[in-house]
């Protein structure tokens, strides 16, 4: 997740053309004290202490990078605003994703399969959301940021994911949580942080946000959808743990 975090920030701050060195030194720093503050519960056996006050601001701080990205773009011209939403953008999810495993009370190390599944779960709605698509797709979901989606390749993924979600529930009972309801949120928030990279790069004009993958693009490019399914699932687990 780390590595995930570096490489991401470099790729943010490059598509975002982010060059004055100052915003650059202080987007660097309060990433790190973000990843840290969201990050705690993997090292400090908090998860089974519920909603905390630090998660909910968490919350509010992506859904206002959501809002600014969708509806408020021109705050993006700024270097200060650049700073604040790379910040949020790349440092919450990870950190999120970081903290999300720590099932286990008595090993504070434990990487359970949970995040693995919530993978499986993303590569499910993106592969079958392509083919579906590519095979049925007539009408558009966001022609101006993502011309290729359409809503036949966001149900067809939906369904196939619904579906898989229900045979992770029934073949591995040890999992936390439902997972027909996981499936359910990732079959609706995948795609929709696929058009959040989307719209990212338009503004900007990239094609791409990195090439550390030959071929595929960089991290936020790969990561897109687990970008904003980490928040909303992280939300459900800590509910389905108070409850």
């Amino acid at each position: 997740m780390t590595f995930f975090l570096v490489v991401g920030l470099y790729e943010c701050i490059k598509v975002m053309k982010l060059k004055s060195w100052l915003w650059i030194f202080v987007c660097l720093a309060v990433v790190a004290l973000i990843y840290y503050r969201f990050s705690y519960r993997y090292f400090g056996l908090y998860f089974f202490s519920g909603i905390q006050i630090t998660d909910v601001f968490g919350w509010v701080l992506f859904a206002l990078a959501v809002i600014t990205l969708f509806r408020f773009p021109l705050e993006l011209n700024y270097d200060n605003g650049k700073m604040i939403f790379t910040a949020i953008y790349v440092a919450l999810p990870f950190g999120f994703a970081l903290g999300l495993p720590n099932y286990l009370p008595m090993d504070p190390f434990y990487l359970g399969w949970e995040v693995f599944m919530m993978f499986v779960l993303i590569w499910s709605s993106d592969t079958f959301a392509y083919f579906a698509g590519r095979f049925w797709g007539k009408h558009k979901m966001a022609p101006t940021i993502s011309p290729k989606k359409t809503w036949e390749g966001f149900a067809g993924g939906a369904v196939c994911t619904l579906i898989i979600g229900g045979i992770i529930e029934y073949s591995l009972p040890g999992l936390k949580g439902n997972w027909i309801v996981v499936g359910l949120l990732v079959a609706v928030f995948a795609p929709l942080g696929d058009l959040m990279e989307s719209r990212l790069k338009r503004i900007f004009h990239v094609k791409d946000s990195g090439n550390i993958i030959p071929g595929h693009g960089g991290i936020l490019d790969r990561l897109d959808s687990f970008m904003l399914c980490v928040p909303v699932i992280y939300i459900y687990f800590i509910i389905t743990n108070s409850i």
